[in-house]
């Protein structure tokens, strides 16, 4: 099956929303689904080496999110929002992220057996 996990939320705004996508990103690659992940809004600063957890906040969302690019789950970022969103805003993006357009989402979605968003 293939899963498209869409996110648009901040990665640390003090919910374990985005903490929860991946953790579940992940089991559904472990579980030998085959999982595409997509980063738009505010959550493509996840995709940022200056993104970090405040004190608060115990897990390392961008370092999960290069642990699934190291095995092999693909992560797009909306080129438009790279620009444009997230509290880094023009901070570089890490290897694995790869710049995307709409008609990419739009070619993922109609490829996709479930899309999930968070």
């Amino acid at each position: 099956m293939k899963v498209l996990i869409l996110f648009n939320r901040e990665p640390y705004d003090n919910t374990d929303v985005t903490w929860n996508g991946v953790r579940l990103a992940g089991k559904l690659h472990e579980a030998g689904q085959e999982v595409r992940v997509f980063l738009m809004n505010d959550s493509v600063d996840m995709a940022r080496d200056v993104c970090k957890p405040p004190a608060s906040y115990d897990q390392d969302l961008s370092q999960m999110l290069k642990e699934l690019i190291a095995k092999g789950v693909p992560v797009k970022v909306c080129g438009t929002c790279m620009a444009r969103c997230g509290i880094h805003k023009n901070h570089p993006y890490f290897d694995g992220a790869q710049k995307a357009t709409m008609p990419d989402l739009a070619q993922w979605v109609i490829d996709s057996d479930r899309v999930i968003t968070f």
